[in-house]
């Protein structure tokens, strides 16, 4: 099938004549941006001629991760979102119209054919200017809907999400687009690899502890007081402790490597060297997991809107992973419960089928095609 089949455009369709341009929202932090980019790199695959440019704000980590992946960033005031609607956010306030007719101006210059927003505080603006002029996709990754997403929902083409009940009428399920070199891994074939990189032990149960970019102190308490009875079980550890944090762990003399890094550049390598995982329970963390088949222990964050409880319930409720409150994540609670299944590798294997029964792989290309459609109508 050609890429024009599959995105739903006849032979004599104009855009396929023209080079699409594609405009992502999605800025603030990784959990929008690193969808955004994965899309981005799919449309690229489908079409090497679409032109795809990235909204951000001036404060975000979207100044140091798009220009990485090679797209341009254009910058736009930020939009303070506020938990829920609010008359003022009707009355569009100086603050919102201003990044309105910004955002506004940037669609007209790279002449946009759509716009695609993610959420966060640069999706609204993007909506608002796009309205009624350039066809708007939004893409929903948690479990519970956002404000922006909310409005955009509202005047949107398409709207699609991570999982089912987002609270967006009628969103299509499609998984949350993650990068190629998550999509297409496989973890037993660059498992002697990314063992041998981090230094972990060949052959022992390994766990992979990380809290997301800035860590986590609860996960970093609860292993590092368990860390000698993990050694003597035989079993090592990768753990992000994140760059602000320090931990400080006596190894196990001849046990497997306890290996505690401030930070994770290759989560590649660091998901094909572990047997179980135990994290937080973000969308995009969760996609991950998933898609690459990773057993795991999510340890939801206590904050917010309890979103992150519900981003990991439909691999829970499929088996493939267990969910531990925060306040209940103890060095005890590593020792009794976290250990035995790091050590039972008939239990990994189920858990891991039922986590990737439950992972969407193909996210980024789906959404690449329906994007592409709809630019081109």
């Amino acid at each position: 099938m050609s890429w024009q089949q599959a995105a739903g455009y006849g032979a004599g369709d104009a855009m396929a004549r023209r080079a699409p341009s594609v405009v992502v929202a999605g800025g603030g932090t990784a959990g929008h941006i690193e969808p955004a980019l994965a899309l981005a790199d799919a449309v690229r695959r489908l079409r090497p001629d679409a032109r795809v440019t990235a909204l951000g704000t001036e404060r975000g980590l979207e100044n140091r991760l798009v220009p990485a992946r090679g797209y341009p960033l254009e910058l736009v005031p930020p939009v303070p979102m506020p938990r829920k609607p609010t008359p003022e956010l009707l009355k569009l306030p100086l603050k919102v119209r201003e990044s309105v007719k910004r955002t506004r101006e940037v669609l007209d210059r790279v002449g946009a054919d759509v716009v695609v927003g993610f959420g966060g505080y640069v999706s609204l603006p993007a909506y608002l200017a796009a309205r009624g002029k350039t066809p708007i996709v939004v893409h929903e990754a948690n479990a519970r809907a956002g404000l922006a997403n909310k409005v955009g929902a509202k005047f949107a083409e398409r709207v699609l999400s991570a999982t089912p009940d987002s609270g967006l009428a009628g969103a299509r399920t499609i998984g949350i687009p993650l990068r190629e070199s998550i999509t297409t891994l496989d973890r037993a074939a660059l498992r002697a690899q990314a063992r041998a990189h981090f230094g972990l032990h060949p052959h022992a149960p390994t766990i992979l502890v990380f809290g997301g970019s800035q860590g986590a102190r609860t996960l970093n308490t609860a292993f590092s007081g368990a860390a000698d009875a993990l050694g003597r079980a035989g079993v090592g550890v990768l753990h992000a402790h994140g760059p602000k944090n320090t931990l400080a762990v006596q190894q196990v003399p001849g046990a497997p490597v306890y290996n505690a890094v401030p930070y994770l550049e290759r989560m590649d390598l660091a998901y094909a060297a572990a047997d179980l995982v135990v994290c937080r329970s973000g969308a995009m963390t969760v996609a991950e997991v998933s898609a690459v088949g990773l057993p795991a222990v999510f340890v939801p964050l206590p904050h917010g809107n309890g979103e992150q409880a519900l981003n990991a319930q439909p691999v829970v409720s499929a088996g493939g992973a267990r969910l531990v409150p925060d306040e209940q994540m103890t060095p005890q609670r590593v020792v009794e419960e976290l250990l035995p299944l790091a050590l039972d590798a008939q239990r990994l294997q189920e858990m891991s089928r039922a986590t990737l029964s439950t992972g969407h792989r193909e996210a980024d290309r789906v959404l690449a095609q329906i994007v592409l459609e709809v630019a081109g109508r």
